[in-house]
């Protein structure tokens, strides 16, 4: 059994109690019952470089990133696999996922029977060859059942609450992580409607899209009590801060997005999605986030694409509303069961966000007419 170091205690010591030491004692005193030899293997350069750097980018780039499924992908399944793991038949892993070989003779990657517990929305990036080579044991169970199992083996884990969070943070909080590698840096607060000055942020990093809480803190104190006030957009080129007070504008839910750098687990889109398929909506179910909501939806080469790079973007509706929509999240695509892969959530521009404002004025006057 090999134990993953990627704690970044060396660096956070000062700002964080570490957590990694209880959970190497939790591992060992498992290995032991089992009888099974345990060895850590530091990754902490590899997380760095591949995740880490990553996540601290997207954060600059004004985006919320997702450095759990990242993880999965670049260091369990990558870096490890590369170094240690592929002188095994598998890799042994404990998600509650399920990876079972398709009728095209392709892996394919299932949910777990635990909707609550399932976690193939944070293995969605991983690829055809990192599936073929992944087996996961708890996949067949749901949770309440692992921990009967847990008692029955008088596991020392049997008890532990399940963890919580960003991977590498551990206790930390996120805004002290950021201020950590990226300081701090100054820009204008401007109202996103009338392009008026209102006051001055410490930095993009420390706000996300639909955020409240503390705003006040950067806003002029005679520009306060016209709100309550909402992160609306980031501009990170000019490192402007957009707020508005217009909370249909930035929080309303959405049931349409667009998503990029898709990555399909079998290698290649879904039929009706390849290039050279007639153009039209797929119905695929559509996962936003870890837990238990998916929403039945469509999803279809968008007319962005074409400015993309490459990358591929698509257009995706759901049939539902969904209010928390993050630029740098990742969006799942699901048949039935079956994890077809994920892309990442584009941001919308402050010409959508205003064009929304303005099509919102205009119904409200229709109503009032």
């Amino acid at each position: 059994a090999f134990y993953l170091k990627i704690w970044l205690e060396d660096e956070l010591a000062h700002l964080n109690q570490c957590p990694w030491e209880e959970d190497w004692d939790y591992a060992s005193a498992v290995a032991r019952k089992a009888g099974v030899p345990l060895e850590a293997v530091s990754m902490q350069k590899d997380y760095w470089e591949t995740v880490v750097a990553h996540t601290i980018d997207e954060a600059r780039a004004g985006r919320t990133p997702n450095p759990d499924i990242l993880c999965n992908s670049r260091i369990k399944f990558g870096m490890f696999y590369e170094e240690v793991g592929r002188h095994f038949s598998k890799v042994i892993s404990g998600h509650y996922a399920r990876s079972v070989p398709g009728a095209s003779g392709l892996q394919e990657l299932r949910r777990s029977p635990d909707r609550v517990k399932d976690q193939t929305y944070f293995l969605s990036t991983l690829t055809q060859e990192q599936i073929s080579s992944a087996f996961f044991p708890v996949g067949d169970y749901d949770k309440a059942q692992i921990r009967d199992l847990a008692r029955d083996l008088a596991l020392p884990t049997q008890a532990r609450k399940d963890s919580q969070g960003i991977c590498f943070l551990g206790k930390l909080k996120w805004d002290d992580f950021l201020e950590h590698y990226l300081g701090q840096a100054p820009g204008e607060v401007i109202e996103l409607e009338t392009q008026k000055i209102l006051g001055q942020h410490r930095g993009l990093h420390f706000h996300t899209i639909g955020q409240r809480r503390g705003i006040g803190r950067v806003l002029r104190p005679d520009e306060i009590h016209r709100g309550p006030w909402f992160v609306a957009a980031k501009d990170p080129v000019s490192n402007t801060l957009f707020v508005t007070t217009n909370y249909d504008a930035v929080t309303a839910p959405r049931s349409s997005f667009q998503v990029e750098n898709v990555n399909w687990i079998s290698g290649s889109p879904p039929v009706g999605l390849r290039t050279e398929d007639a153009p039209g909506p797929v119905s695929l179910t559509v996962q936003v986030r870890h837990g238990p909501t998916a929403y039945p939806g469509t999803v279809r080469h968008s007319r962005d694409d074409s400015n993309s790079g490459g990358q591929g973007v698509f257009d995706v509706s759901i049939d539902g509303r969904d209010s928390g929509l993050a630029p740098g999240q990742y969006a799942a695509f699901y048949d039935e069961d079956r994890c077809l892969g994920a892309g990442v959530i584009r941001e919308r521009s402050v010409q959508e966000l205003l064009s929304f404002c303005g099509d919102q004025g205009g119904r409200s006057a229709a109503r009032g007419s």
